[in-house]
């Protein structure tokens, strides 16, 4: 399994509601920049896969809200892969205040596809070659 964490995300006033709580809508945001880095840490980032028509939707997403982020809370986002991607990769997070409380956690599932014609395809082999260390027993 591949684990990496984000640290030093900072909640804004724009990120919260009237309440001071962070709006659920923006953990969506949260898990992005999340997902980018964890790739950044095994060596890939989107804009070369882009480049190489690689696009990477997100298919499905799920999150639970255990306790609320507040403003000007500093956030670290832990993001694990638990299994080695194929044409679908699944995300896992889980967000933690300044305090190391757990206030949420989450799963995404992206898919691979060839842009242009939107048909999904295998994962990229760099990214396979990067990955397959964290996964062997």
């Amino acid at each position: 399994m591949f684990s990496y964490d984000v640290t030093n995300i900072r909640v804004r006033y724009y990120d919260t509601d009237q309440m001071g709580f962070v709006y659920y809508g923006n953990y969506a945001h949260f898990y992005e920049i999340g997902r980018v880095e964890a790739l950044r840490g095994l060596g890939l980032n989107y804009k070369d896969l882009e480049a190489q028509g690689i696009g990477m939707p997100v298919y499905d997403m799920k999150s639970r809200f255990i306790r609320p982020a507040r403003y000007d809370d500093l956030l670290t986002i832990r993001v694990t892969i638990p299994e080695l991607p194929r044409t679908r990769i699944v995300f896992h997070y889980e967000i933690y205040n300044q305090d190391g409380h757990l206030l949420n956690t989450g799963e995404t599932t992206l898919v691979f596809l060839k842009n242009g014609n939107s048909r999904p395809i295998a994962a990229p082999a760099e990214l396979l070659e990067a990955a397959k260390p964290f996964f062997q027993t």
